[in-house]
C-alpha cells in the first residue's frame, strides 16, 4: 500500500511536469517567463548523499551512501535546456539474519536529460528536470556469495534551485527520486526481488558560458 502511494504521487508529479512542457509559449509571457539565456552551455559538478527509498531486498540492509553528479546542458529557449547527466553511487549492504556484511553495490546512471526553468528570481533560478537512461549496476562482494546485479532501466526526477554569484558561476542544490529496480543473479540463484531506487540530495556549483 505504501508503494502504490508512493508511486501514484511520482506519476502525479510526472504529470504536472508533462503538462508543463506541454504548455505553449504564449506571446504575453514575453520576456518574463524562463529563467535562462537561449545559446548558453551549463556544467555542474555536485556532491551529496543517497539513501534508497525501501529495502534493497528480503532480508538486507543498506547504507546511506556517497553520490557524485555530473551534468551538462544546452538552453535551447530562455526555459527549456536539453544535455546528458552522468551519476555515480555506492551503498553498503549486509544481511539482516545473520549481521553479515554483503559488500557494496555501485550504480553509475547515463541519463539523457530535459530541464525547465520556468523562472527566476532575482539570484534564484528554480528548475525541475526529468532523465531517462541506464543504471550500470555492479556489486564488490566481502563474503563468499556471489552477487551479480542487473543493469536496469533509469528514470530521475529532479527538483533543484541555482544561486547565481554572478553571471558565470552558481551554487546549487538539488533533490531526486531516481528508478533503479532490477534482479540479481548469483550464488543464491535468480532474485526478482532487487531494488535500489533512490532519494538524492545533491549540492555544488555549476557554470555558464
Amino acid at each position: 500500500m505504501l508503494r502504490q502511494t508512493f508511486t501514484s504521487r511520482l506519476f502525479g508529479l510526472l504529470l504536472a511536469l508533462t503538462t508543463m512542457l506541454c504548455t505553449p509559449l504564449q506571446a504575453s509571457w514575453g520576456e518574463e517567463f524562463g529563467g535562462t539565456e537561449p545559446g548558453k552551455w551549463v556544467l555542474g559538478a555536485r556532491v551529496g548523499f543517497s539513501p534508497l527509498t525501501q529495502q534493497l531486498s528480503d532480508n538486507t540492509s543498506t547504507s546511506i551512501g556517497p553520490l557524485v553528479n555530473f551534468q551538462g546542458l544546452y538552453s535551447i529557449t530562455r526555459w527549456l535546456l536539453v544535455g546528458l547527466m552522468v551519476e555515480w553511487e555506492r551503498h553498503g549492504v549486509s544481511s539482516e539474519r545473520p549481521d553479515v556484511d554483503l559488500g557494496h553495490q555501485d550504480t553509475v546512471s547515463v541519463l539523457p536529460t530535459v530541464e525547465l526553468r520556468p523562472a527566476k528570481f532575482d539570484q534564484i533560478t528554480p528548475y525541475v528536470n526529468m532523465s531517462f537512461g541506464v543504471n550500470i549496476n555492479s556489486f564488490g562482494e566481502d563474503t563468499a556469495i556471489r552477487i551479480s546485479p542487473s543493469n536496469t532501466f533509469a528514470w530521475r526526477l529532479g527538483w533543484g534551485a541555482d544561486y547565481r554569484l554572478n553571471e558565470q558561476f552558481a551554487l546549487n542544490a538539488e533533490w531526486a527520486y531516481k528508478r533503479n529496480d532490477g534482479h540479481t543473479t548469483g550464488t543464491g540463484g535468480w532474485n526478482d526481488d532487487w531494488n535500489a531506487s533512490s532519494f538524492g540530495f545533491l549540492f555544488g556549483g555549476k557554470m555558464f558560458f
